[in-house]
């Protein structure tokens, strides 16, 4: 049977002393936000994580959702779950307190998220579209929409869902053909269908709220033409009660490769009644509040899975005898030596070990980036926040969950035979990894967004502030004797993503197609130095812990030794990117569809 324990060691380690988590408690608001109180709430999250909703993720699986009659009813222990998360304010729990929340800071959100989708990925969705939902309102909603939807969303009581997709407009939203047309009375009458809907229906809650895209009559073509609408599965009374059934319903549910206890649906608006989020034909806007902090959600998953994998593929190795030591008997009492002795198994564990630890750094000091964003009073201090986040949005989504669905694969292949069977889990955590890649936005629409649209933001600010930030770093590391190799190694790296960046900008501006064929090489190699550079900031931290006598000397020597593993085993991958990036798109182009 598999198991789950939260990295809490190393939690606590990134956030008090990579990343200074005791800034936040200087922001505005955020007085009360101590380390001490942050700890003790990630502490009880952690429980609920692996003492509630962990033992619910392998049977949710194989039980899945029911639909009938248009209705669905999530697997056994669910509901009784989600009512206990709900009554412990998770659902609200960096959302502010004027409607209800916690008003905790967005990282303690973060860090709450891998948890979660550590323990229990279908059941995090629920939660986690609401809080979309809820940032979106809370961004471009009326103050009236406000008052009547935001408190019930904080306090969980009613879910929410995000309708983006329908079956010709996925990633091209500009064609979508969902119509909303006045009712007369401020509100519209919502008609159309959305497909691949989260947490579309369910009984969790006792209503949804969706947010749709559609488009007004006289809506103009294309992008610039959509607008949001909030449409919930009961409309509200007077009183903020369950009113009449909405016209809207579920047609059916997906049945999936992974993550079955989360129900994905086929949503139909027949004459809805819809209240508009924001301005008219500018839907987009508003709705990009909730889908950028989706795609920070699912690289979180990507994180989450990966943890889990990690954590029984170890337990596994070291308890599965098989075979001898390539240098000799070290079991001396058994039949044969643990498979942890293989060089190939070590392997294969230390470079998952190396990504989660670096990548969960990196989505740590960009949880923190956020809150900076909000709340700094330095406007310098916020805009430089908002220029990382958006920069690091689709590294975040794409990279992380590409590196957690091969890290999956890689916990899946040291069980071996017993990877492949349901009993050991860790097969469901590459059949719930894979969507990750997907949704949200694929990950090589991440690509095309960052070396499209964030690469060139600001004639390149926010990019070279990047390089800017990692160079002092390196700078400052070269000087160390102890760190001077890894600096020189994440130098010779951030020097291939610099030369990448130009290739980039002297090929993709005369020929999209180069573009378009080197945007995910691009995109890793970004991921590889980020990462990296987190590898190096804890190197120093752990360095100087050592030095000073400070803090578990094994736990700072282990870093150390990762760290010398990443840098070694791991970077040297960056130049592989960029040759593929050299090599250009002629070869790639160059067949007719017949030849394919």
């Amino acid at each position: 049977m598999p198991s789950y324990r939260a990295p809490l060691q190393d939690i606590r380690y990134l956030l008090h002393e990579v990343h200074d988590i005791a800034q936040l408690s200087r922001l505005p608001g955020f007085e009360d936000a101590t380390p001490e109180m942050i700890d003790e709430v990630l502490a009880g999250g952690a429980a609920f994580c692996e003492d509630v909703l962990f033992p619910l993720n392998q049977p949710g699986d194989i039980e899945g959702v029911h639909f009938e009659n248009g209705e669905v009813r999530t697997p056994a222990g669910f509901k009784e779950a989600y009512t206990r998360y709900a009554a412990d304010g998770w659902t609200g729990v960096a959302a502010t307190s004027e409607y209800g929340g916690q008003g905790l800071p967005e990282m303690v959100r973060f860090v709450m998220e891998e948890m979660l989708c550590s323990a229990n990925l279908s059941f995090s969705m629920y939660p986690g579209l609401s809080h979309g939902a809820y940032s979106a309102l809370m961004s471009h909603g009326s103050d009236e929409l406000k008052q009547r939807f935001l408190p019930k969303l904080i306090d969980g009581s009613w879910g929410g869902t995000m309708c983006l997709t329908e079956a010709h407009a996925g990633t091209d939203l500009g064609i979508l053909t969902t119509r909303a047309e006045p009712a007369g009375d401020g509100s519209y009458r919502i008609t159309g269908q959305k497909i691949f809907i989260s947490a579309g229906e369910h009984d969790l809650t006792e209503n949804i709220v969706h947010l749709v895209l559609a488009k007004l009559p006289d809506a103009p073509s294309g992008t610039k033409g959509i607008s949001l609408f909030l449409v919930p599965k009961f409309l509200p009374t007077a009183d903020g009660g369950i009113g009449a059934r909405n016209g809207v319903t579920c047609g059916s549910v997906e049945h999936k490769m992974g993550i079955k206890a989360s129900a994905t649906c086929v949503l139909n608006f027949d004459g809805a009644t819809g209240w508009m989020v924001g301005e008219p034909h500018k839907g987009m806007r508003a709705m990009f509040v909730m889908m950028n902090g989706a795609r920070l959600a699912v690289g979180l998953q990507g994180l989450g899975l990966s943890e889990v994998a990690y954590q029984n593929a170890l337990a596994y190795a070291k308890e599965r005898l098989q075979g001898r030591a390539l240098t000799g008997v070290k079991n001396s009492e058994g039949p044969a030596d643990p498979i942890l002795v293989h060089p190939d198994v070590r392997k294969g564990l230390l470079r998952i070990k190396a990504f989660n630890e670096g990548m969960r750094s990196l989505a740590y000091w960009v949880g923190v980036r956020i809150d900076l964003e909000h709340r700094h009073p330095d406007a310098a201090v916020r805009q430089e926040a908002e220029d990382m986040v958006a920069l690091m949005t689709p590294v975040i989504k794409a990279f992380l969950t590409d590196k957690g669905f091969d890290n999956t694969n890689i916990a899946l292949q040291t069980l071996g035979g017993h990877g492949y069977i349901r009993e050991y889990g860790v097969e469901q955590y590459v059949r719930d990894a894979r969507i990750a890649q997907i949704y949200e936005g694929t990950n090589a629409v991440q690509a095309l967004d960052l070396v499209g649209r964030k690469l060139p933001m600001e004639g390149g600010r926010l990019v070279r502030r990047f390089f800017e930030i990692v160079k002092a770093d390196v700078d400052a590391a070269a000087s160390n004797e102890a760190l001077a190799e890894h600096a020189k190694a994440l130098g010779a790296s951030l020097y291939q993503l610099q030369k990448a960046t130009m290739l980039l900008a002297e090929r993709g501006f005369a020929n999209p197609d180069e573009a378009g064929a080197s945007a995910t090489e691009y995109l890793h190699l970004m991921g590889y130095v980020a990462v990296g550079w987190q590898w190096l900031r804890m190197a120093t931290v752990s360095s100087d812990a050592l030095a000073a006598g400070r803090g578990d000397a094994a736990f700072h020597q282990a870093k150390l030794k990762t760290a010398r593993f990443y840098f070694a085993r791991v970077l040297p991958e960056s130049g592989t990117l960029l040759a593929a990036m050299q090599a250009g798109a002629a070869s790639i182009m160059a067949f007719e569809p017949q030849e394919f």
